[in-house]
């Protein structure tokens, strides 16, 4: 969940490195700190600096020289952001420098043990533990001290090793946390994400779990934590720098909401057939026959990718009559699981490396399961350890919380069902319907976008709220558990969000005119249904803003949305709310991009 970004070569090391967390700080931002390898010095030079990275950079001497150096930007795990909690961590003679990302579940047996022969901590980090570990090594080679030590500590790791001894190179290991290599002209490239490479080189090596590296400024060698050399074939990535500029947009946020038109067409682009009114998703590695013999999906993400995994499930079930349901991995890989061998087993992930999701894969692969992998990183984890899968070409996401990739995951689950629907027991008719609505959804969403001055106004009405409630039924319920969550992480306003249905149940206890009500209204066969719920909740003086398709009467405001397919409906009614939630967090004066204590790619428990 940290940002990690290392460099060896020719070129003045620090500017790079600075640049490269600042393209990295979505993924922790409560501390950096940066050490280079200078030839003149005997010793590694550090700079460390709690806050932004920014707080580091006003820190950084001018003559802070040196061609090889690791960076990193944090989200603290263990002890509290600060100077000295920051990475990198260096040992008592400066000679050894480490940046972590990940946690060391046995860091407090092997911090005792360390004491016990005299070592000092000076940090509260676990990953101080991996310094002395690599210094109190008296293996020859750097290879081989990173090799000891990674082998002692038990839990996730990306890590990028400096020795002063070692000038000439940066070891780099991983375990269950992302270690991209970034391969140029006589100077190579490390970090936790493509981010921080892409506006110098696009050819890149993503390393797998157990797998280890050695950069050198002309070359990298690649091999297992055992020592057994590994073949590493440099990638293309399709993505340019300029992917991650903001464009002229005030947020990232803002940025990418405003991109979902084309996000979305390109997730569509190539894969319609409308010869036979179905989709072609190439990526899946699925048979006809190996389709027709599938009995259940279950579908397993995490926050948002949880949220788009639920109406997913809804899509595939509606239209190719297979039961479906989505569960937090979290939850799923830790509840001892029935693994039947007839269902279809789906892992949701933006940055295709989110640790829950990833470790639920490799249990159910260590048990013989079928797992497909709903992505958008190409070549991540999740990508790799799947039996096939969709990529949903959302584009780069930087801002902490999810907008496009969300949208495209749901279409990418929308194309999905229509294949798995047209193989089963979708129509021709209902295939083409389905087609159809998918093509309009682009223009549907500019038109959404371009009431986005009117939305910015009710959410000034709405940002007093102290606590808010939103309620969907069916296909709205997943809209109103995305929108209550893209409310509190941004605006920090307390949400809930229910099933319609379920108001009577409790919630109703919790209205009265202090606390808003946004309800999901879609224009279904379930219409009177939500509005006998609209007049529950205005029969106790609760205020009610409607997204719907006709204006409510019972609601005190109603954002209109276009009309598509009843299935297709909720990609829609969901991106108002991206904006309602953005502009009521602006009025709020938060930053948007960068919500307190969270971090974008959650790879730690």
């Amino acid at each position: 969940m940290c940002g990690i970004v290392g460099y060896i070569g020719k070129r003045d090391v620090a500017p790079l490195l600075l640049e490269g967390l600042q393209r990295l700080e979505y993924r922790g931002y409560d501390s950096a700190g940066i050490v280079v390898n200078s030839p003149k010095s005997p010793a590694l030079k550090v700079v460390k600096a709690k806050g932004r990275v920014r707080e580091l950079e006003s820190r950084v001497p001018k003559r802070f020289t040196g061609t090889t150096g690791i960076a990193h930007t944090r989200w603290a795990t263990h002890g509290a952001p600060s100077d000295i909690n920051s990475h990198p961590h260096l040992d008592a003679d400066s000679k050894v420098a480490v940046v972590h990302n990940g946690i060391v579940d046995n860091a407090d047996e092997l911090r005792a043990k360390l004491q016990s022969e005299g070592v000092v901590f000076i940090s509260e980090t676990d990953t101080e533990v991996i310094v002395h570990l690599v210094a109190r090594s008296q293996a020859d080679t750097l290879e081989e001290k990173v090799r000891e030590a990674v082998k002692a500590i038990e839990g996730t790791y990306g890590i990028a090793v400096m020795h002063a001894d070692f000038a000439d190179r940066i070891v780099v290991a991983r375990n269950g946390s992302p270690v991209v290599l970034g391969i140029g002209e006589k100077e190579m490239f490390v970090a936790s994400d493509v981010a921080a490479l892409i506006a110098h080189t696009r050819q890149v090596v993503t390393l797998d779990d157990g797998e280890m590296a050695t950069l050198k400024a002309d070359d990298f060698r690649t091999y297992t934590t055992s020592g057994a050399t590994t073949t590493a074939t440099p990638e293309t990535v399709e993505w340019e720098a300029a992917s991650y500029d903001m464009g002229g947009h005030e947020t990232y946020m803002h940025k990418e909401i405003s991109e979902q038109p084309d996000a979305v067409d390109r997730v569509l682009r190539g894969r319609i057939d409308d010869r036979f009114s179905t989709v072609h998703l190439g990526g899946l590695n699925l048979d006809p026959r190996e389709a027709r013999g599938i009995r259940r999906v279950k579908i397993l993400g995490c926050g948002t990718s949880y949220h788009a995994g639920m109406i997913g499930a809804g899509l595939i079930e509606s239209m190719a009559r297979i039961p479906a349901d989505a569960e937090p991995a979290s939850e799923f890989r830790y509840r001892n699981p029935v693994v039947d061998p007839d269902t279809l087993y789906i892992a949701v992930s933006q940055s295709g490396e989110t640790y829950d999701v990833l470790a639920a894969v490799q249990e159910l692969k260590r048990k013989g399961a079928r797992v497909l992998g709903v992505v958008n990183v190409v070549g991540s984890a999740i990508a790799r350890a799947a039996d096939g899968g969709v990529y949903v070409h959302a584009g780069p996401e930087v801002c902490v919380v999810s907008t496009k990739c969300f949208t495209n995951t749901v279409v990418a689950f929308a194309l999905l069902a229509v294949h798995l629907g047209r193989i089963r027991d979708l129509s021709v008719t209902d295939g083409k319907r389905i087609i159809e609505g998918l093509r309009k959804l682009p223009a549907q969403i500019q038109e959404i976008l371009e009431s986005e001055e009117d939305i910015k106004k009710l959410a000034a009405e709405y940002a007093e709220a102290k606590s808010m409630m939103f309620i969907g039924r069916v296909r709205g319920y997943p809209v109103a558990l995305e929108a209550s969550l893209k409310l509190k992480e941004i605006s920090y306003i307390h949400a809930e969000a229910y099933p319609a249905s379920e108001l009577k149940h409790g919630p109703l206890a919790l209205i009265e005119p202090a606390m808003p009500t946004v309800a999901i209204v879609p224009d279904d066969d379930l219409l009177e249904k939500n509005r006998a719920a609209l007049e529950e909740i205005k029969a106790r003086s609760g205020r009610i803003l409607a997204v719907a398709h006709r204006e409510q009467e019972k609601a005190d405001h109603t954002i209109l949305v276009p009309k598509n397919e009843d299935e297709l409906d909720p990609i829609l009614m969901g991106i108002p709310l991206q904006l309602l939630a953005y502009h009521t967090a602006l009025a709020l004066g938060r930053d948007i991009d960068k919500p307190r204590n969270l971090a974008k790619s959650v790879t730690v428990e």
